[in-house]
């Protein structure tokens, strides 16, 4: 049977390829209504649209906009039309548009049915129109351009003219008095054709339309205003259109409706945010005025959702607009393909389920895909009866074809304005086929020919020249050429991402018979793949293949002239590996937690991946490209001798030749060229997505050639059961540190810088009596030994960083923290002598923190120097050890040198405290041993300059004498200053004694006194006092009692003087008129004076109070008259202050007040003062010795002088005697 019997309908009647909105002979629109297929997903949108719409019909609403969403060629179009159908209730022929569904029972359920008719019965206008078709070229620049199609197309429903809305007001107002027809007739009379076959061409006709108007009865200056804005821009607002429909639909009255049906509206929109805030506000603005008597229905590929998503919140109302939304899915255009197309008799569907029930098996086999994203087969016998001689993948796949030639911009005007549907496809690439007996299957390049004349001429040129290739096509046939069929699939499918245009897919695309070999055909396509890379008409990404567009060839040709030396695809080929692949760039090793790492060299073939490698081992990739010897025993020897992991890689050099392809592309994009070709810039960002792929597959193939590289390790072949790379690479590796750093294993406790500081704050008495055997890291601690040791003998010193150089490389391996600690140990062990900026340190001389410091700070890692200690004689440390005994009067309490040089230092110290302590004693009096201290004090200190353990030890020996000397000495001064001792009392009592005696002694005559004071001086001057301090209170006591019996003598005449002062001061305090203020204060001056002379102890003190008191007494008298002067002066002040009062208040009383009588004007006088002065003052004399009258005339002469000076100034003075 051949296919064309099996339909039900002929293959190769007239169909309408696509539904165009705004096209349609009756013809046409009887077949639309009559084989337009409702599936079930469109009886849900019909239910859905029209219980919408009743709501306008029965009452009001403002959510009358409708969105229909679907991808190209889903049928929305179609499905708009047959609403304008539905809803005019469009009259075909001798039957209305319901009819149709009503007849072939298209709409199953009863409710929608009547839901329709109600539609249908309502008087309505329909306007159907494309927008992009209706639009002017230039009007989506204009915010208002929805609008203003919305009103062109409601102009033209009513007849008005739609491209010149200011004519079309003119014909409303002319219609709208009942003139329109007699200003058509008359213009039709005037001019000669009829209105609406002139109006178009409106500057050639304006003066007719001014005289016609004339004649009619408007003035001319009227009409020619009307003409002249005919043409000017014109505005209308949302409001104003809203308003003008509502006035329509009320003038037509009966519940009449309008609806505004706009196809791609989604496609007109784009990005354009100014046109999505247009439609929503016209059809927000429709709903509020018109209250569901207007309507708008649009179509677009997007469904709202996803629109109003991608642009914002500003657009989320829109959503509110369309409350109705309708979207077709690609399941709808399977069901209206099977049923229109592809419907068969019963006798084919049933031979073609026979068919499937004996090869369904074979079938399934023959087509498969392998890229993981899903491809519908055929499901069961039924489901191949219904799409064959189509596969199912063939809908959803031509679906995302059509979507994608449109989306990249390589499609022509035709296609992108939807003149070739999946209905028509289908119906096209079926009739090539019709001729073919079952078994035949329609390959997926047949849809290429249906396609072929809408498409855009840069991918079309490519297939044509393909013709004339005798590569290609040597046979020189005008179709059917293989190669070129595979052409023309992998144009298809170029942009397509739900396919992968590997060979197996290329394969099952191009089976074209259920009988097909499979193997063969692969086979074929390979050869043909072959054959098309060759001609440069495609390339291959990986495993991908890719059409070329004429562009893109051209570019191709430029990337594979570009220059990519080899060892700059190896750099890549190691940044790979090592930084992506295996980015490890030190292994771990196992034990101790990962303490230990390693750094290796990396290489590919002979090139280091980076420079200034140098480390112990390494790992080297040996790529196909590798030019040395690849022999099993080469790569034995060499992984043998030269301390590296080989990997070599098989022989398959694929991820080398993408990695190539990629830098070519690379360096094509980086250097911009080819400007002038056109679609560069969309071909360049396909390029950026080429690289990266390219990328990615060079990794991929990497990767998969490591997994199966042969890995040389220490001479031998790595054998593991796992493929995984980074495993085997490690696995490798470890085994290379084991053998290279073969005496790591020295290390069998790992220590830290904690543990350093652990042994330094531990006492060496332990630790010296512990055998080798039990010690932790004691190889370790022998190799580092030996090895300063070795350098010690030549007179070298060894520095921290000599030692971490050794030992943290091979064969050791050892941690910078082992390397310390094991210096540590060494050193505390005494076995080491450290060096800091040429000063020796140990412990003695620098404290715990500072030598942790040296041994673990890097700023001290050249400046730390190291060699093995001399020890220190056993005479010596004896010595040390005596002197420790006898002038501290401890023991060491470790015999190792470091610790008892360290204790012996701190007792220095401890010593040097204690005398800095007593040496503030001697500022305030004359101790004994003052000199002692000076003495040990320089001793200790100069013990405390020297740091090397050595020398240290030397000179204590030495000084043992003078150090012994010091201790006898230093003993009885401590006991002197010591706190349960009453000598220093004693000592200091006396020397206040004699000092009191020094003060006074000019007025004491008392031989006894004196002989008590000589026993005294005797004593305090000795320089060893301690044994005659006993003396001195006996001696102390027998002071006191003469020295008191002295100061009672002389303390009598000053108490008397003191007693007559103060008498004095209050005598003439008594006669003023302040003694109440002033007495008590006067008192108690005079009373700490007396207080002071009874109880004082010193004769010189106690004669200088009877001076204070006479001072005093001048004091007080002087400020008696200070005081005296003031209150004169104040009263004088206060009678002329009152003197005048009282003249005021005379004054407010009207009395006459008597003018003062003029005086005479005196001669000031001129007011003197008083002055007490002592007679002492003006005697200028403590006493007189009178020897002769002539000594009497002298001092009598000498105070008459004093006594004229001090009236020269006028004053009264006033002798105080």
């Amino acid at each position: 049977m051949q296919i064309k019997e099996m339909f039900r309908k002929e293959i190769d009647r007239e169909l309408q390829g696509v539904i165009v909105v705004g096209q349609g002979a009756e013809s046409n629109v009887a077949q639309e209504l009559e084989e337009y297929v409702v599936t079930r997903e469109l009886q849900r949108h019909f239910a859905d649209f029209f219980a919408a719409y009743k709501k306008g019909i029965l009452g009001t609403t403002p959510k009358m906009g409708v969105w229909i969403s679907g991808f190209f060629g889903s049928g929305k179009s179609h499905f708009l039309k047959i609403l304008s159908y539905l809803l005019e209730n469009k009259q075909v022929g001798d039957k209305h548009a319901l009819d149709f569904f009503i007849d072939d029972k298209k709409i199953t359920n009863q409710m929608v049915l009547a839901d329709m008719k109600l539609a249908a019965d309502t008087p309505t206008d329909v306007i159907l129109f494309n927008i992009d078709s209706k639009s002017e070229s230039n009007s989506k620049e204009n915010k208002d351009a929805i609008v203003n199609v919305f009103l062109k197309v409601f102009n033209e429903m009513q007849g008005f003219c739609g491209s010149m809305p200011y004519l079309a007001d003119l014909e409303r107002h002319l219609a709208e008095a009942n003139q329109l027809a007699a200003f058509k007739e008359k213009f039709e009379d005037a001019y000669g054709d009829a209105w609406e076959d002139s109006r178009q061409d409106f500057d050639f006709i304006q003066d007719t339309v001014v005289e016609v108007l004339v004649d009619m009865g408007m003035s001319e200056p009227a009409a020619r205003n009307w003409c002249e804005k005919a043409m000017e821009p014109y505005q209308i607002s949302i409001e104003d259109f809203a308003k003008r429909v509502k006035a329509y639909l009320d003038k037509k009255g009966s519940n009449h409706h309008v609806v505004f049906l706009v196809d791609e509206i989604g496609q007109y929109i784009g990005d354009d945010s100014k046109l999505m805030l247009n439609l929503q506000t016209v059809t927000e603005e429709l709903g509020k005025e018109c209250q569901g008597k207007a309507w708008v229905i649009v179509t677009s590929q997007q469904d709202i959702d996803s629109i109003t998503k991608v642009k914002g919140n500003d657009f989320s109302k829109i959503q509110g607009r369309f409350d109705t939304r309708l979207s077709l899915s690609s399941a709808n255009v399977d069901a209206v393909i099977k049923k229109r197309i592809l419907e068969k008799t019963d006798t084919a569907a049933q031979s073609l389920r026979l068919i499937y029930d004996q090869k369904g098996t074979i079938i399934k086999n023959l087509i498969v895909f392998n890229d993981g994203v899903e491809k519908k087969l055929y499901a069961n016998a039924e489901d191949f009866a219904e799409v064959y001689p189509f596969v199912p993948y063939q809908f959803n796949l031509l679906a995302s074809v059509l979507t994608s030639i449109r989306t990249h911009g390589a499609s022509g005007k035709h296609l992108s304005e939807g003149e070739r549907s999946m209905l028509a496809l289908f119906k096209e690439s079926a009739m090539q086929l019709m001729n073919e007996e079952t078994g035949a299957i329609v390959p997926f390049h047949k849809f290429y020919d249906a396609l072929e004349n809408f498409l855009d001429h840069s991918h079309s040129s490519v297939i044509i020249r393909a013709y004339d290739n005798s590569y290609i096509n040597p046979e020189k046939k005008e179709k059917d050429v293989f190669a070129i069929n595979v052409l023309k699939t992998l144009f298809l499918i170029k942009y397509v991402v739900e396919i992968e245009a590997n060979v197996d897919n290329i394969t099952s695309l191009m089976i074209s018979n259920i009988d097909d070999d499979r193997l063969a055909l692969k086979a074929e396509v390979e050869e043909a793949l072959k054959v098309l890379m060759r001609q440069m008409l495609i390339q291959k990404n990986g495993s991908v293949y890719v059409f070329l567009t004429d562009e893109e060839q051209e570019i191709n040709n430029e990337i594979e002239k570009e220059n990519v030396e080899m060892p700059e695809v190896l750099t890549k080929i190691a940044e790979m590996i090592f930084e992506d692949i295996f980015p490890s760039k030190k292994y771990q090793y196992p034990a101790f937690g990962g303490r230990y790492t390693f750094p290796f060299n990396q290489t590919v073939d002979d090139r280091p991946y980076k420079a200034n490698q140098s480390y112990d081992i390494g790992l080297r990739v040996l790529t196909p490209w590798y030019e040395g010897g690849v022999e099993d025993s080469t790569l034995r020897m060499i992984s043998g001798q030269g301390k590296e992991v080989l990997v070599a890689l098989p022989n398959d050099d694929s991820f080398l030749t993408e990695m190539r392809a990629y830098l070519k592309i690379e360096r094509f994009l980086r250097k911009n060229t080819s400007v002038q070709l056109a679609k560069y810039e969309a071909i360049k960002e396909a390029k950026r997505v080429e690289m990266r792929e390219r990328n990615s597959n060079a990794k991929l193939y990497l990767t998969e050639a490591l997994k199966d590289a042969t890995i040389y390790v220490n001479g031998d072949v790595l054998r593991t059961s796992g493929k995984e790379v980074n495993s085997r690479i490690n696995e490798a590796i470890g085994r290379l540190v084991q053998t290279v750093y073969h005496k790591l294993s020295y290390i069998t406790a790992p220590m830290g810088e904690t543990d350093i500081r652990k042994l330094f704050r531990s006492s060496n008495q332990l630790s010296l009596t512990l055998e080798d055997s039990s010690e932790a890291n004691v190889h370790a601690l022998d190799d580092v030994l030996q090895f300063i040791g070795g350098n010690s003998r030549m007179h070298m010193k060894t520095s921290m960083k000599t030692i971490k150089d050794r030992f943290m490389k091979a064969p050791y391996g050892f941690v910078e923290d082992d390397v310390q600690w094991l210096v540590a140990r060494l050193f505390k062990r005494g076995d080491l002598a450290f060096t800091v900026n040429g000063e020796s340190v140990n412990a003695n001389n620098r404290t715990e923190e500072e030598l942790v410091g040296y041994i673990t700070k890097k700023q001290f890692v050249d400046k730390l120097l190291m060699e093995v200690r001399v020890r220190v004689p056993e005479k010596q440390k004896k010595a040390a050890r005596t002197i420790m005994k006898e002038l501290f009067n401890v023991l060491p309490t470790a015999e190792d040198e470091d610790t008892m040089m360290s204790e012996f230092r701190r007792y220095c110290e401890r010593t040097i405290t204690s005398i800095d302590r007593l040496e503030p004693q001697y500022q305030l009096y004359a101790y004994p041993g003052r000199q002692v201290l000076a003495e040990g004090k320089k001793l200790m200190s100069s013990l405390l300059q020297i740091n090397a353990p050595l020398e240290f030890f030397k000179e204590v020996s030495d000084g043992q004498d003078e150090l012994l000397d010091f201790g006898e000495d230093f003993e009885p001064v401590q006991k002197f200053f010591s706190p349960n001792s009453e000598q220093e009392q004693i000592f200091r009592r006396a020397l206040d004694m004699l000092d009191i005696y020094d003060d006074s002694k000019t007025y004491i005559v008392n031989t006894a006194l004196e002989d008590v004071v000589r026993q005294m001086r005797s004593i305090v001057g000795m320089k060893t006092p301690y044994r005659e301090i006993p003396k001195l209170p006996e001696l102390r006591e027998k002071f006191m009692s003469l020295y008191n019996e002295i100061l009672e003598e002389q303390s009598a005449p000053v108490v008397k003087a003191i007693k007559d002062d103060r008498n004095r001061v209050l005598e003439v305090l008594n006669d003023k008129p302040y003694k109440d203020a002033k007495h008590s204060g006067y008192m108690e001056r005079f009373e700490e004076l007396l207080d002071g002379a009874v109880h004082c102890n010193n004769v010189s003190v106690l004669r200088s109070y009877q001076d204070k008191s006479d001072a005093l007494k001048i004091r007080l008298l002087n400020e008696m008259v200070d005081e005296d002067n003031r209150l004169a002066q104040q009263a004088l002040a206060q009678a002329e202050v009152e003197q005048k009062r009282l003249a005021e208040e005379a004054r407010k009383r009207g009395e006459t007040v008597p003018q003062p009588k003029e005086t005479v004007v005196q001669p000031v006088v001129k007011v003197r003062t008083t002055k007490n002065l002592s007679i002492k003052t003006v005697a200028r004399a403590a006493s007189w010795r009178l020897e002769s009258t002539e000594d009497v005339d002298k001092y009598l002469d000498a105070l008459r002088q004093s006594l004229l000076k001090e009236l020269a100034d006028d004053s009264i003075v006033n002798v105080e005697l």
